[in-house]
């Protein structure tokens, strides 16, 4: 059986500014479609000239699991109202106000992410990501099942190690996997999850800004330490500024600082931030890394 449906988007919605560079082990975005694992089945999803987005699977659940992956009913329209005329943020808002945050399949990914993000860029954080989730999940058609916490719970911190994984990391997510049931996060605040999730050695800022982001589809927490962030600030001040010191970049917007930290990246990769004249990103006085923890 073959389920289709046609979603008109709350709010302003483009599929590939949402699903660009999307593609890891879960899913695929190619030639205008996204194709993804939702549980144990594939979804694809396009979109028309006209807005909607046609969504096809297998059954109902796959439709409302892609659903939530794509974020298309999570309008942000009050975002891009209230900052539309922000220094930092109208020229991203203009030319990239139908971009959205792409979920994926499980809250345990969203925190095999975050570990396989830290200190190092974010090329071999995705490669890692995909080794791992290629060699532990169960194959889909030529995807694989994005991994729930059992899944991730019966790796061990030495497999993890021998796959790429920094041994600390290993055992922070073999740890969390263990203890805590993952999914259920999402019954918490966001306040809540963030103070859980802090606690836990080897998690920080970034982390947890990833987990609420892409595990959760919640918006308060940004990407505090993310090198774009770090990058955008040294060229606005024209210093050189640790990773903690963006929390202050992201503090005007409030419960829209995930989002923000977002479209600040991508307006800054585009050129869509104005800078002081002759800004640009200068040596580090020493070695640093890609992500904060």
């Amino acid at each position: 059986m073959s389920v289709t449906a046609r979603i008109h988007p709350a709010g302003p919605y483009s599929l590939s500014l949402t699903a660009q560079g999307a593609t890891d082990a879960t899913r695929v975005w190619r030639d205008g479609a996204l194709r993804a694992v939702v549980g144990h089945e594939q979804a694809c999803a396009t979109q028309l000239r006209d807005g909607t987005v046609v969504v096809q699977g297998p059954s109902e659940t796959s439709i409302e699991r892609m659903r939530w992956l794509l974020a298309v009913d999570d309008d942000h329209s009050d975002f891009l109202r209230r900052f539309k005329n922000d220094k930092l943020l109208r020229g991203p808002i203009s030319h990239l106000q139908g971009k959205r945050v792409l979920r994926v399949g499980t809250v345990a990914q969203s925190l095999l992410r975050a570990l396989c993000g830290q200190l190092i860029e974010a090329w071999r954080a995705r490669a890692l990501e995909k080794r791992i989730i290629r060699s532990i999940g169960q194959p889909v058609g030529d995807l694989h099942a994005p991994p729930d916490c059992a899944t991730l719970a019966r790796c061990s911190p030495a497999e993890l190690r021998a796959l790429g994984l920094h041994a600390r990391r290993g055992a922070t997510l073999a740890r969390l996997c263990r203890s805590l049931e993952l999914e259920r996060l999402r019954d918490h605040p966001s306040e809540v999850v963030a103070e859980r999730l802090g606690r836990e050695r080897g998690l920080g800022a970034w982390s947890v800004g990833v987990v609420c982001l892409e595990g959760l589809g919640r918006r308060e927490y940004g990407l505090v330490g993310d090198l774009g962030l770090v990058k955008l600030q040294i060229a606005l001040e024209g210093r050189w500024v640790e990773g903690h010191e963006t929390a202050a970049l992201l503090e005007p917007y409030g419960e829209w600082a995930g989002l923000a930290s977002v479209y600040l990246m991508a307006g800054f990769a585009r050129g869509l931030i104005p800078l002081p004249d002759g800004a640009r990103i200068r040596r580090p006085p020493h070695r640093i890394s890609s992500r904060a923890a």
